[in-house]
């Protein structure tokens, strides 16, 4: 007997976990009927450091706030609740540490539901094996990996397709926080377990991945989708924002390499069929996608590693002499800079690196800078890198008269330039480069993550 559902809905509350919303939304969610809630906890969005360091973005009262709501709702819908990318970059104190708050907050509002976490952390030895048996390649524009990139690595994860979240769900559990996820896998893996077709499924959990971004208001809060064996419906949480067809079908340009394309661990979305009517002023409906399931099932690994110890310093100019003559005035701060570092600190020019940046100048758009005139002000920012944090803050020092008092050639007087802080040097500790941008040729899809159930007497299962 087919006791497949005639339809699935889903409740993106937002795009981030801990980016929070108005609790009217989700009352209005639930209030359309919802079978599974889906949200994403992370992204590379913000660089190597969160991954590097397996700290999180967002603050943990944040997430907590969104995480009570959210359990609330899963209870009153009866609805399982998914994560993705738990704790910024999906490593394994990420989830451990959204499993934490979940638990306590369990506890505090008295809700019993059955945790699954899924780990996606990845060790040198187990790729290593993977890169022997020829199973590990680069997506341009890196090359071939060697064992030492993978060794030199303080974290690496694996992004996760469905698969592991749908044996999470089949095993019981009623709220899934996995580890590295693609966005779409996190939305899409309920509806494929419950027999939804593929093509709408996928496309709803792109449109879906970012909340509101898919509406006319995207600070308005997430969005409500219904996929059927057809395609999919979709419209804002909030009663005053809309979708369009404009909006939707938008959203396929975004964060993609391709806008009628997306990969993913088990095969490719394929929008270029699809249609997007508006069945009134603020519903879509989406119909013509297909997923073409690949040959091989994927794991794109995500890695990253110390480059070295940054120190930072601010100072501004207003003085109009030094901004009518800033190209001369920055050119003779590195010249200075590295002439006196030789002399007092000993260290050559490959010893250490230095970024000058002028803020209010070019320091956006730097040689593509089309913006011609004198400006009123400009922030200099001198980045300063170094094997050891203590090299680091030594150049900054070396550079602290120069970025206070360097004056123009044509100036017979010193300017006093202001620095933002005091001390002016700040020290960023380690800073990190992703050094990852390879696929696993992976053996099963579920083999390269680990799934744990806690028990509500608080044990903890394998799968």
């Amino acid at each position: 007997m087919d006791n497949r559902p005639d339809s699935v809905r889903i409740m993106t509350p937002v795009g981030m976990l801990g980016a929070g919303w108005d609790e009217a939304t989700i009352e209005r969610g639930l209030a359309l009927g919802v079978d599974v809630i889906t949200v994403d906890g992370g992204s590379t969005d913000s660089g190597p450091y969160y991954l590097g360091s397996g700290t999180a973005k967002t603050a943990a009262q944040a997430v907590a706030r969104d995480l009570r709501s959210l359990l609330k709702a899963a209870a009153r819908a009866d609805a399982p609740l998914i994560i993705g990318s738990c704790g910024t970059s999906g490593t394994d104190s990420g989830v451990d540490w959204v499993a934490g708050m979940v638990s306590e907050i369990m506890a505090e509002e008295g809700l019993d539901l059955r945790v699954a976490r899924i780990y996606s952390e990845q060790d040198a030895a187990g790729l290593k094996e993977h890169l022997d048996a020829g199973r590990i390649h680069p997506l341009p524009p890196l090359g071939e990996i060697r064992a030492e990139t993978l060794e030199g690595c303080t974290h690496i994860v694996g992004m996760m397709g469905h698969e592991p979240i749908v044996r999470a769900l089949e095993a019981g559990a009623q709220v899934v926080l996995a580890g590295r996820a693609t966005d779409t896998a996190v939305a899409a893996a309920y509806p494929l377990m419950k027999g939804m077709p593929a093509g709408p499924s996928w496309h709803a959990a792109k449109i879906v991945e970012c909340g509101g971004q898919c509406t006319v208001d995207p600070r308005a809060g997430g969005v409500h989708t219904t996929i059927d064996a057809d395609g999919f419906t979709i419209e804002p949480l909030d009663a005053a924002n809309a979708c369009t067809p404009y909006t939707v079908a938008a959203h396929m340009l975004y964060e993609t390499v391709d806008p009628f394309e997306m990969r993913e661990p088990a095969g490719t979305l394929d929008v270029r069929e699809a249609t997007y009517v508006a069945v009134d002023e603020r519903t879509v409906r989406v119909e013509g996608s297909r997923f073409h399931t690949a040959a091989q099932h994927t794991v794109k690994l995500e890695g990253a590693r110390i480059t070295g110890y940054e120190t930072i310093s601010f100072s501004a100019i207003r003085d109009p002499l030094v901004l009518g003559d800033l190209e001369t005035w920055a050119d003779l701060l590195r010249t200075h800079l590295r002439r006196r570092v030789s002399q007092t600190l000993g260290l050559a020019d490959d010893d250490y690196a230095f970024d000058l940046r002028l803020y209010g100048h070019d320091a956006v758009l730097d040689d593509l800078e089309f913006e011609t005139g004198t400006p009123r002000e400009v922030a200099v920012m001198l980045l300063v890198s170094a094997p050891d944090q203590a090299t680091a803050t030594a150049v900054a020092k070396v550079a602290n008269p120069l970025m206070l008092h360097m004056p123009v050639p044509r100036m017979n007087y010193l300017p006093s330039l202001a620095f933002a802080s005091s001390p002016a040097e700040v020290e960023r500790g380690p800073a990190y480069e992703f050094v990852l941008n390879h696929v696993v040729d992976t053996i099963t899809p579920t083999a390269m993550f680990r799934i744990e159930h806690d028990s509500t007497d608080g044990a903890h299962h394998h799968d």
